[in-house]
């Protein structure tokens, strides 16, 4: 779903077209069917930057742009934040959904670690969506819908297990407003490399 906001193909007649259609997609699982842990997480966000991890190959083609449509409540913690850091320096964008407590996005990580770009969500009239987190620490909000009427249209699949056929769903949720802002971040990119993860938010926010 996510993968489909950010990169669907474009201008071929069919379903959605992603936010920038030429991006290539670095998917990282860090959570299963029962979870994960926060070293779940880090160590996906480390690997999907270039960073090494040992005992796994080296990635071979670093993501410039992390999209966290994920979190939970509670402070950010050192090895999360850390994390964060290592990706930035490598020269990657971390993008986070703000969450959907209704509730202050500084008590939920990733949404509250310094250096991420939290995104909240807005309905079709551009008011903060009722279920988005909210306040200081959010950076940008972006379209995610509210009800069946305005909700995020992407790419599913019909399996429940294992893949089955290709499929369209709908979604509401700042899980849907983040890849919005990853996928202009990587048209970003796309234009002039050398720019910064404060420079991508600086000129997003302007």
């Amino acid at each position: 779903f996510v993968a489909g906001q950010i990169a669907a193909n474009s201008d071929n007649g069919q379903g959605i077209a992603g936010i920038d259609w030429r991006a290539k997609i670095l998917p990282v699982r860090v959570l299963g069917q029962c979870g994960g842990t926060d070293a779940d997480v880090f160590e996906g966000m480390l690997w999907a930057s270039g960073v090494p991890i040992y005992g796994v190959p080296a990635n071979p083609t670093p993501a410039r742009v992390l999209n966290l449509s994920l979190g939970g409540q509670g402070a950010c913690s050192q090895a999360i934040q850390e994390a964060v850091d290592d990706a930035l320096a490598q020269g990657a964008v971390v993008v986070a959904a703000a969450g959907n407590e209704a509730d202050d996005a500084a008590n939920y990580a990733p949404a509250n670690c310094s250096g991420v770009i939290t995104v909240a969500a807005l309905n079709q009239a551009g008011e903060r969506a009722f279920y988005s987190n909210f306040g200081a620490r959010v950076d940008l909000a972006a379209p995610a819908g509210e009800s069946v009427d305005d909700a995020t249209l992407s790419h599913s699949n019909t399996g429940d297990r294992t893949p089955a056929d290709p499929a369209y769903a709908l979604g509401i949720g700042t899980s849907f407003s983040a890849p919005l802002v990853s996928g202009v971040a990587s048209l970003m990119l796309g234009r002039n490399p050398t720019m910064t993860p404060g420079r991508v938010l600086d000129i997003l926010q302007g």
